[in-house]
């Protein structure tokens, strides 16, 4: 919402802190310069097994898609973790085992500024509802879920195979470490993203 006032066009929202894979740019970038539209949104989705710790259980918005890969519902899994073979989630003492490919969200959503009229428009009853608890939480899946109920959109679930990284347990960090250095061993990313910056003659004065 705070940047409402910049945006102009068909926009992607990610995780500052997370490694979404190339493919997973590359097909939000398709749908946002050929398809996306104020009743044609999107968000990518993962392969629950590529989005696994190794070092504990995660939590998990697992989709619900039909026919024509419109998203239905997400539905919140907590204690997602492998079993021997399987991926399984608990839930009252109970494990049910999850398809691999599975597909979750990871916050990787591609809107139109349409989302922000609907963000607005719910913004004053989240504040009336929350105003004496200040660590409240206006999420922004909310917002898609109220859209697709209401009938305002449809959000098309790319899917991907790219790995998702993140550091949910502090042991995750040598694993992200050296998969983004893999990467780069095999050239899908360069050694530097930008090139290193040029030193600028100090007599000369530049207006921004």
């Amino acid at each position: 919402m705070s940047a409402a006032h910049e945006v102009d066009r068909p926009f992607c929202v990610i995780n500052a802190d997370d490694f979404y894979g190339y493919d997973a740019f590359q097909k939000m970038s398709d749908f946002l310069t050929q398809r996306a539209n104020d009743q044609q949104m999107a968000l990518v989705g993962f392969e629950i097994g590529n989005t696994l710790s190794d070092f504990g259980y995660v939590s998990r918005g697992v989709c619900e898609v039909n026919d024509m890969s419109h998203l239905q519902s997400v539905t919140e899994r907590t204690n997602i973790y492998r079993k021997d073979q399987d991926i399984v989630y608990a839930q009252d003492g109970t494990e049910t085992v999850l398809s691999g490919d599975t597909r979750v969200f990871m916050n990787f959503w591609g809107f139109t500024p349409k989302i922000f009229e609907i963000a607005q428009s719910l913004f004053p009853d989240f504040v009336e509802k929350n105003h004496d608890n200040p660590k409240a939480e206006f999420f922004i899946p909310d917002l898609p879920d109220y859209m697709v109920k209401q009938g305002i959109a449809n959000f098309s679930v790319l899917p991907t195979d790219a790995k998702w990284f993140g550091v949910t347990y502090k042991e995750d960090k040598e694993e992200v470490q050296q998969s983004i250095h893999r990467l780069i061993d095999e050239g899908h990313y360069p050694q530097r993203l930008w090139p290193e910056k040029k030193v600028v003659d100090e007599s000369i004065y530049l207006d921004f």
